[in-house]
């Protein structure tokens, strides 16, 4: 961004499943729907592509999926290669698993593949009539049974093995690589040796994955939902972040991190000693200032000259009549606009970096409380309501929608600050999507959060639950809506600004057409245009229901989403 607010940086060294890639669309309403302008599309052709757009292009692959399919790319690399399996399952490791890499690599030069990953095929060193055989690391004698070696023949007594590969093992994936423990040996230790050697416990870790992801490249969004619940994108591996582009979040992760605002604070609230240069940061008292030990320079805070020539007739001690003359003069000039510039640079990214940051606590919150409805509050409201768990599912879900539209809010906050602010229609248009989410979802968090404790702390079921219900689902629904507005909008670049922004003008210009024409021309119309002029485009043909938020064709009384009668 070419902005001023980035002036200093170039200066500077068990469901946690995306809503917006599931099919959230068939779980709302069609006349919903029609509120908020999605397309009701009746045709199956069309009904087959959204649906194809809709399906995960990942799929998450258990510990026995994940074994399973080793097991095949072993197989068939051995039987291609007429190798051992244990030599297979070196050479796929070493290619990360790909096995045309595997074939393309071996049958090229098949000599520097087995130097490159370590698969001998003569000992180094040959014992062919020892009795016993000194261990290579302790250096005790043991009988021949009790000496272990990988395909080059270095003696290592069985302790010591154990000892090097439950080290290696606590030491991180590097083990999956392990490799002769003689320090001038590239031989490779093979799964084989692990199974024989290695502890249960260390044989556990060694073979251990719980779950891995099969993506599917050039489809859809990066994100990815892991069943552990964490999740993260496939293209930068950061956390997940639709609808924000991987570049915009590098660049705020590296903002966050970096020197540049610690300098912008600094240029924007202290001035250097005019001796030492050291920054000094006044907040309080009068314009004489001494720094600290050892410089000890006392100087005027204003002009930064020594205290020395000032006194009595240069203001005293709560003015500088210097400082305001060459002020006047221009002289400081370009040190105030630097500092301002700073400043303004400092307070704008605190702004995005605050909402950032609270919408993150936010969701871990949310996170928390959606684990202590699931483990605890459901089973006690399923009693004190006396209504099935399962018919409780809404409240779940609803924590749910509030924990991914928590991670969206808050990269919307990223994405923010980078838009260029003299696009001003556009910014306009992102603003307004993005207040309308937050409002919604601050809606829904209030209901989720705080009504719901109330039917937790009854003695007994309460009259009024099933109206909860159908508030909560309302509210978990309409705000489903406004965040699928705002994701698909930021994934579109906010193309749709000029036909907002025309639709716009058009009610204006309507509004002002009736009000002139009802008042026989006479300029008397300047409140209503005012006032028009400032709703979007639908406010004047809806009614929004006080409960749930939902838009409302003018003409009904009640509303179409929980049925409460129109205040």
């Amino acid at each position: 961004m070419d902005s001023e607010d980035d002036m200093h940086d170039a200066n500077d060294v068990d469901s946690l499943e995306d809503f917006y890639s599931g099919d959230t669309a068939a779980d709302s309403d069609d006349d919903n729907d029609a509120d908020y302008d999605f397309d009701n599309d009746s045709d199956d052709d069309a009904d087959a592509i959204m649906l194809h757009r809709h399906q995960p292009n990942y799929t998450i692959l258990k510990e026995e999926d994940i074994h399973q399919h080793q097991e095949d790319d072993i197989a068939r690399v051995a039987a291609v290669l007429s190798i051992a399996s244990v030599s297979a399952s070196i050479l796929l490791r070493h290619y990360h698993w790909s096995v045309s890499k595997v074939n393309d690599e071996w049958f090229a030069d098949e000599s520097r593949v087995r130097k490159a990953v370590g698969l001998l095929e003569e000992p180094l060193v040959r014992y062919p009539n020892a009795k016993e055989l000194t261990c290579g690391i302790c250096f005790e004698t043991y009988p021949r049974d009790m000496i272990q070696s990988a395909a080059c023949g270095h003696p290592f007594c069985s302790t010591c093995w154990e000892g090097y590969i439950s080290t290696s093992i606590n030491d991180g994936p590097g083990c999956l690589m392990l490799r002769c423990p003689d320090p001038s040996c590239r031989a490779a230790v093979g799964q084989d040796m692990i199974n024989l050697l290695a502890s249960d416990e260390d044989n556990e870790k060694y073979s251990r994955c719980e779950y891995a992801v099969e993506f599917v490249a050039g489809s859809g969004s990066y994100d990815v939902a892991c069943q552990c619940s964490y999740g993260f994108c496939w293209n930068c591996t950061e956390e997940a972040h639709r609808p924000v582009d991987c570049s915009t979040v590098a660049k705020w992760i590296l903002k966050n991190s970096a020197e540049s605002e610690n300098m912008n604070w600094i240029l924007a609230n202290s001035k250097p000693c005019p001796k030492c240069k050291r920054p000094i940061e006044k907040n309080q008292g009068c314009m004489h200032i001494t720094c600290t030990p050892p410089c000890k320079f006392e100087f005027c805070w204003l002009c930064l000259g020594a205290w020395s020539d000032h006194g009595e007739r240069t203001g005293g001690f709560y003015a500088c009549n210097r400082y305001e003359a060459a002020k006047q003069e221009g002289v400081y000039d370009e040190t105030e606009r630097r500092r301002e510039m700073a400043k303004n640079s400092l307070e704008r990214y605190t702004h995005y970096y605050e909402r950032w940051a609270t919408n993150q606590s936010s969701r871990q919150k949310a996170l928390a409380d959606l684990h202590q409805m699931q483990n605890v509050n459901i089973e006690k409201l399923s009693d004190k309501q006396c209504q099935p768990e399962s018919q409780l599912k809404f409240i779940t879900e609803a924590w749910l929608q509030i924990v991914e539209c928590r991670r969206v809010l808050k990269w919307t906050y990223a994405y923010g600050y980078y838009l260029p602010e003299h696009e001003l229609p556009r910014r306009q248009f992102f603003e307004y999507l993005q207040g309308e989410a937050e409002s919604g979802l601050e809606r829904l968090h209030q209901c989720a959060e705080k009504e719901l404790q109330t039917y937790l702390n009854v003695d007994g079921p309460s009259a009024d639950f099933n109206d909860f219900r159908t508030k909560l689902a309302g509210l978990t629904s309409v705000t489903r809506n406004y965040f699928e507005n705002l994701v698909r909008a930021l994934e579109n670049g906010l193309s749709d600004v000029d036909s907002y922004g025309a639709c716009s003008r058009t009610t204006s210009s309507k509004s002002m057409g009736g009000t002139s024409k009802a008042r026989g021309g006479r300029g008397k119309g300047t409140t209503s245009r005012s006032s028009s002029s400032n709703k979007t485009p639908d406010d004047s043909s809806r009614w929004y229901c006080e409960h749930c938020a939902t838009a409302n064709a003018k003409s009904a009384y009640t509303c179409q989403m929980c049925h409460q009668r129109r205040a």
